[in-house]
């Protein structure tokens, strides 16, 4: 089956709704009924799903049209003249009327006027409930919070990243993938700190994940730390990388006792 991926919001995931015969593309807005109302989002993508992720999935609902320029304007109208900041300022000020340890960064009014959806970051698990009861008094209308890792944060607030160009997450990547410190390791910078690894978001910058197939297939070629290898200066045992050049450091055995060690590097892979 072939399904339609909408995003509602930038820091949202996208969710499957079964596009019919619609002429769409992706990038077009759409409006479609979701289980809590009315609401207007974007096609990211199109997918096959198979009858394993349809049954998992459950109901597909249909994209019900494409946007006009009147559900445009609407769109517009529910959020207009700081509407949408002043909700914001106001759960905030709420949220630290309750003590909740807690950090609202964006929001927004439904498509169909009828619900408030307010994210957030906290470093765990906060009990909201109040929160949502006097919010849901203030605004009379449903009330839900997101909770977002500190790296969607940048996502929505966009910055320059320290190569001098906007933050990739804000621009053209779609999905955070895990970045790990292995990656860092692997690509032999762990060693600069994690100052200069890491991101405005105070997490492994993205672009370490950009080489890693790179990486990957370089290492598949070179003989593992600690392999017993034969050089031109003699026998050694491998004790370290050197990936891009394509090479291996190696110890050779000395000659007699109580010699010192000489380690020297070995090229494995040739242009």
């Amino acid at each position: 089956m072939r399904v339609a991926l909408v995003q509602f919001t930038a820091w949202d995931k996208p969710y499957a709704f079964n596009p019919l015969d619609l002429m769409a593309e992706a990038g077009d807005l759409v409006v479609v009924t979701t289980e809590y109302g009315v609401e207007m989002g974007k096609i990211v993508a199109f997918e096959e799903f198979s009858k394993e992720q349809e049954a998992e999935l459950g109901e597909i609902r249909p994209v019900d049209r494409l946007a006009t320029a009147d559900d445009l304007r609407t769109a517009s109208e529910n959020n207009k003249n700081g509407r949408k900041e002043e909700a914001m300022e106001y759960a905030r000020r709420i949220a630290h009327n309750f003590n909740l340890e807690m950090k609202i960064v964006d929001g927004y009014f439904s498509f169909d006027d009828r619900r408030l959806i307010l994210a957030f970051i906290a470093d765990g698990r906060v009990d909201f409930r109040d929160l949502v009861k006097e919010l849901t008094r203030h605004f009379q209308k449903l009330v839900r919070l997101h909770q977002l890792g500190v790296r969607d944060e940048a996502k929505i607030s966009g910055d320059v990243g320290s190569c001098g160009l906007g933050l990739c997450c804000r621009g053209h990547l779609k999905k955070l993938g895990s970045v790990t410190s292995e990656l860092a390791e692997q690509q032999q910078v762990a060693h600069r700190g994690s100052e200069r690894l890491s991101g405005v978001c105070g997490r492994l910058k993205c672009c370490l994940a950009y080489e890693k197939e790179l990486y990957e297939g370089i290492i598949k070629k070179l003989p593992a730390v600690g392999t017993r290898v034969k050089t031109k200066h003699g026998r050694g045992e491998v004790i370290g990388w050197r990936v891009l050049r394509g090479s291996v450091d190696v110890k050779i055995d000395p000659e007699k006792s109580g010699d010192r060690p000489i380690i020297v590097e070995v090229p494995v892979i040739k242009d």
